[in-house]
């Protein structure tokens, strides 16, 4: 344990798409039990937490993240029961189970908004953000993030409601201290069903101002978030971290903020945009500007250290698969697999494994009728209608939709990936036949292995949780290499981003340091990095 004395500091967190993870009834969705039937896989990883990606009851809408019931369970993920036996069993294995909360919005068939719609007299109706209004003439311009207008109209009772979201996500209203009370109820009963902590969907939304057009970062945004810590996670041991899109080094150390008046960490997503034409949206693709990729992720290290705790991760259920994205995913796929990881886990923060990642996993390239995302299937509809060529469009979709993530975890060779015996939600990727869990955790140079080193490396070293971060040659293009050091270690990580051959530009005394870890052991030249080469050194006691 490091000396920061929090159990998440020295953790892996391993996040799960619990409908694309594993299937143990044949209705083609992965569930709970089946999560429960590979908590000994998970274990043999490492992995301290796992953050489950909604399974509360929906609608199902947009995959979840429209909850019609905060303390039920989705019957197609299994029951409350089967939750706390996964909770349970968990436990056993020293693995904590993180709980994924939409508190910015509901489904519009949550029992709050079914009464919120009656009247405007209805005890509810202030549960959420309504407007007056005229039918036909919204309350301002506002767009929703997955398209339309932000304001729907309910005949009823003459109102618009917000949204930003789909349609079927109605806004809370975190204005009312009623509703905020509710929320904190909420969490305080998973807290004590064993919740080992909670992340929270764009929880940067909750403070908006739609009149003036405000959605994140509003001006009550930490007085919200430290009122709802001081009343619910600040009673227990607990891993929080905030979905924050629009969060700066300067939020972030108000979220993760030391004294534990806020969040554990927050996702920051800055490095996440740079692969995407600047002003314009994700699918209006731009090479990765690797420079700036350090700039920033160097920055994020420096400027939170002491003071503010990182997030660490390439890929969620919302991204492209990495080793597809920033990597080679053809003829140096496990390679460039294992030197993304080398960057990433290096650093100062907690990683999160996003499920397969493990594997080197890759993007697909299906027909839109294979798409399953809302986000993917109505970008489609309105690029093609707007004047896009088809070809463009599907070449964005298969670039950066949201489904390359979600197809079915990759078990072994058998059909389906041995994620189901029916038929899959979503179509499984075709190279599960080469790229699984069975053909790689009997190979000792397999990408699964590499990443179960780099998690037992952070528990053996503090320097990875405790040291200082120095970028080192920022300016040149092909090398990620940086160190990290603490009063008696020094870590150094030296990665080649690309797939040339090059001078390896860092010094390395080989009198001062040993080689940790490699993903090249054919190599002997110190000062010459191969194609994605990947190298971590730690000074000798």
């Amino acid at each position: 344990m490091s000396k920061t004395n929090k159990w998440w500091k020295d953790t892996v967190v391993y996040q799960i798409y619990p409908r694309s993870f594993q299937d143990s009834n044949g209705d083609g969705i992965g569930d709970l039990k089946g999560i429960m039937d590979r908590l000994d896989y998970l274990q043999e990883l490492g992995i301290g937490a796992i953050w489950l990606s909604p399974v509360c009851k929906s609608p199902q809408d947009d995959n979840g993240y429209d909850i019609s019931d905060y303390q039920d369970i989705d019957p197609m993920f299994g029951s409350l029961e089967d939750m706390e036996t996964l909770i349970a069993e968990a436990k056993k294995r020293d693995i904590q189970i993180i709980v994924d909360l939409v508190l910015n919005h509901t489904s519009d068939e949550h029992p709050w908004f079914k009464e919120a719609r009656k009247s405007k007299d209805n005890p509810y109706h202030d549960y959420y953000v309504w407007r007056d209004g005229v039918e036909g003439t919204y309350p301002n311009d506002m767009r929703a993030t997955f398209g339309g207008p932000a304001w729907e109209w309910v005949p009823e009772i003459g109102q618009y409601y917000f949204h930003q979201f789909s349609v079927k996500q109605p806004d809370l209203n975190w204005e009312n201290p009623k509703l905020r009370q509710e929320l904190y109820d909420m969490i305080n009963w998973w807290m004590d069903k064993g919740a080992g902590g909670f992340r929270m969907d764009v929880i940067d939304q909750v403070a908006k101002v739609p009149d003036e057009k405000i959605t994140a970062n509003g001006p009550r945004l930490h007085e919200f978030l430290r009122e709802m810590s001081r009343e619910t996670f600040q009673k227990g041991d607990l891993i929080t971290v905030g979905e924050a899109w629009g969060a700066t080094t300067e939020r972030a150390k108000l979220y993760s903020n030391p004294d534990g008046s806020e969040f554990s960490m927050v996702f920051q997503f800055e490095h996440i945009g740079l692969d995407q034409q600047e002003g314009k949206d994700k699918w209006d693709l731009a090479p990765l500007p690797f420079l700036k990729l350090k700039e920033i992720l160097g920055k994020w290290q420096t400027e939170l250290h002491g003071c503010g705790w990182n997030s660490l991760f390439w890929n969620n259920h919302d991204l492209p698969r990495i080793v597809s994205r920033w990597g080679n995913d053809k003829e140096y796929r496990e390679k460039s697999a294992k030197m993304l990881a080398t960057i990433l886990h290096g650093m100062q923060g907690t990683p999160y494994v996003y499920q397969g990642e493990e594997l080197g996993m890759t993007n697909v390239q299906y027909d839109i009728e294979d798409y399953r995302d809302i986000e993917t299937v109505n970008v489609y509809k309105e690029r093609t209608t707007s004047g896009y060529s088809k070809e463009d469009v599907m070449h964005s979709i298969h670039v950066k939709s949201r489904d390359n993530a979600r197809t079915p975890m990759q078990w072994d060779d058998s059909a389906n990936a041995g994620f189901t015996t029916g038929t899959p939600w979503i179509k499984t990727n075709p190279n599960y036949t080469e790229i699984n869990v069975a053909e790689q955790m009997g190979r000792e140079d397999s990408v699964f292995n590499y990443y179960k080193e780099l998690i037992h490396m952070r528990k053996e070293y503090s320097v990875f949780s405790d040291g200082d971060f120095e970028m080192l040659v920022p300016e040149h293009p092909q090398v990620f290499a940086y160190r990290r050091f603490t009063e008696d270690t020094e870590l150094l990580v030296i990665c080649n981003f690309f797939g040339e051959q090059i001078d390896c530009p860092v010094a390395i005394d080989l009198d001062k340091y040993q080689l940790l870890l490699t993903n090249d052991k054919e190599n002997n030249e110190a000062q010459v990095l191969n194609p994605y080469e990947a190298r971590m050194y730690i000074s000798k006691r």
